[in-house]
């Protein structure tokens, strides 16, 4: 009986399901439901997962972009040249006074004697860094053990040659023909005749152009078109309404107006059949580029690597090549198969600032073994330069460093009294209410209002000196106080209540139960929340800005009233500049200021862990 009213009951509810006790989601609307739930949770669960993969991809994608521009920056190019720092050259008495740039012009005109000329001479000494006579100066006043020495020094490139060094101003692509050639020539003019058909991907690449060229001017002559058609249009347009116009002044407006649309097209007409002119002798160019052509400065330049010295193509045909010699031969001797070479530079040299000539220049030299990669000490002891290789991050660094010391002497002491008189002395009204919501508040407050506070007062009350660290620290004090507030008394909230009771008890004060027992138990929370606020001023760049701070500071800053600039501001500077150096530098910079941030982040979550107590 008993077992008929359970498979009654049973059946009443939708029947039973194994495993599940009776009456507990056992209905079909239940487990709809139910399902339903778990599908919304799984959803929920791959959605949350794909956000923060999301985020990661993000981040290692920036952190990824970063490190691969910034990485170069670290390492710098010099060229070993042979200088005279005899006597005769430097004055032993007198080592600062000597004719540094002259010194290592001379070593240059050395080491390139076919540099003869004075154009080939200026492309030579554009080589090197503006600043080497500089640091030459520099290198003997502290090392006079160099006067004498006729031996190679170390002298920095050029930023431009610099960067073509690391490869990072065109590809190059080298090739090797497979047949015997012969050469006519060592200086100047020279004529390389292959016995096969070596030089067919020149002809490729000119073939190129040309396609482009022709579809770029066919594209103009069409554009130019349309307005002969509308400004033909427009003219008859006006010639109707003067046909039937009575006003004499609207007649002579009308003339005057025909007159200088004529005149425009007359313009139009011209320009059109100059188009077309240049469009039939690039399609005839195109339809005989199998039989050779000349290059120019708007496609890929062609160097030919033979005994010794580089030809740059100029006129080519499938068996043979003409170009000027920017190194000269050793021989006119013929080579064998592999033993000559073409390179391709896939950036024309109108779409670079560093020329052919220069690119053969400093290949000469790295193939003398004389370019040598070295840490960049520039970089990490120079201040800021209008020159990207002479310039470095120490200035804004120890400026940095300065903006810090006021921050911290002023935000430390001013944050941590502010918090144990709110949470321990207060008392508790609407008055100190109040406070606590504007300090909250304040931490909301974007950093550039406080950048404009320090302009209005400190600046413009005051009278403090611009640029200077002394008011970028107060206004980052100002800017870190409510973050610093808020943490330490979170940190004095959580010491339990028995440790001051037991302090009371056994007769302290007050003042002593606090000073001699919650706040030394609170000082690691205190200390986490201090670094992380300095950890945010220090990445901080818009209130700086404000006060001054973007000035361009050649010197390093010596005290915290000397002007000076902050890492990121000095960021934030090298980004605007065009020079691919500098965008260099300040990937470089990005990755020192992000090293600072994350070692003081990380020192603030050692502390907790170490000292923190869970009560």
């Amino acid at each position: 009986m008993t077992d008929i009213a359970q498979d009654t009951a049973g059946s009443a509810i939708g029947g039973r399901v194994k495993g599940i006790s009776p009456g507990v989601h056992t209905t079909d609307e239940a487990r709809k439901r139910l399902k339903k739930r778990y599908s919304m949770e799984a959803r929920f669960k791959a959605y949350g997962i794909g956000a923060i993969a999301l985020a990661a991809t993000f981040l290692v994608l920036l952190l990824f972009t970063i490190v691969g521009s910034g990485l170069p920056a670290f390492t710098y190019n010099y060229v070993n040249v042979p200088l005279d720092l005899s006597a005769e050259k430097v004055d032993p008495a007198n080592p600062a006074g000597a004719s540094y740039n002259k010194i290592i012009r001379d070593g240059l005109k050395a080491e390139l004697p076919f540099a003869s000329d004075r154009k080939n001479r200026r492309v030579l000494y554009s080589l090197v860094s503006s600043g080497a006579n500089v640091i030459l100066q520099k290198q003997v006043t502290n090392d006079p053990s160099l006067l004498g020495d006729k031996g190679p020094v170390a002298v920095p490139l050029s930023d431009f040659a610099d960067l073509y060094v690391k490869g990072l101003i065109t590809e190059q692509t080298k090739t090797l023909p497979s047949s015997a050639a012969t050469v006519s020539g060592t200086e100047g003019l020279v004529t390389v005749t292959a016995e096969q058909p070596e030089f067919t991907k020149i002809l490729a690449s000119l073939k190129t152009y040309y396609e482009r060229e022709i579809e770029l001017l066919a594209g103009k002559i069409e554009a130019r078109g349309r307005s002969d058609a509308s400004v033909t249009s427009k003219i008859t347009g006006l010639e109707t309404r003067l046909a039937g116009e009575k006003d004499p002044l609207v007649a002579q407006r009308l003339t005057t107006e025909i007159e200088g649309n004529k005149a425009a097209l007359d313009k139009i007409k011209a320009a059109l059949e100059k188009q077309k002119a240049e469009l039939a002798t690039l399609q005839g160019h195109f339809d005989n580029v199998g039989k050779g052509g000349t290059l120019n400065a708007n496609m890929p330049s062609f160097f030919i690597e033979v005994n010794g010295g580089t030809i740059k193509a100029e006129k080519v045909t499938p068996t043979s090549v003409t170009g000027t010699a920017f190194i000269p031969l050793a021989s006119q001797a013929a080579v064998a198969a592999g033993q000559w070479g073409i390179k391709e530079l896939e950036t024309p040299e109108s779409f670079r600032k560093f020329s052919d000539k220069e690119i053969a220049y400093t290949d000469y030299l790295v193939a003398k073994g004389s370019v040598e990669n070295e840490w960049n000490s520039i970089f990490f002891s120079a201040g800021a330069s209008r020159e990207a290789e002479m310039a470095g991050i120490w200035g804004a660094a120890v400026g940095s460093f300065w903006t810090m010391l006021v921050t911290l002497s002023l935000s430390f002491p001013i944050g941590v009294s502010a918090a144990i008189y709110l949470e321990e002395f207060a008392p508790k009204n609407r008055w100190t209410q109040l406070i606590e919501v504007n300090i909250n508040n304040l931490a909301a407050v974007p950093s550039i209002v406080f950048g404009l506070l320090g302009l209005a007062v400190f600046l413009n009350v005051f009278g403090l000196p611009r640029s200077a660290p002394l008011v970028g620290g107060m206004v980052l004090a100002l800017m870190t106080l409510p973050t610093i507030i808020i943490a330490s008394r979170a940190a004095l909230q959580a010491v339990p209540p028995s440790i001051r009771e037991a302090a009371l008890g056994v007769g302290a004060s007050r003042l002593q139960a606090v000073f001699h027992h919650v706040l030394p138990l609170a000082m690691p929370g205190i200390l986490t929340g201090t670094i992380i606020g300095m950890a945010q001023a220090l990445g901080e760049t818009a209130p700086l800005l404000m006060i001054g701070m973007v000035a361009f500071i050649v010197d390093i800053p010596a005290s915290p009233v000397d002007p000076s600039t902050v890492l990121p501001v000095q960021i934030f500077m090298w980004a605007d500049f065009p020079e691919p150096a500098f965008q260099q530098k300040t990937s470089a910079a990005i990755m020192v200021l992000l090293g600072f941030l994350i070692s003081m982040n990380a020192f603030a979550i050692i502390l907790r862990k170490r000292f923190e107590r869970r009560w």
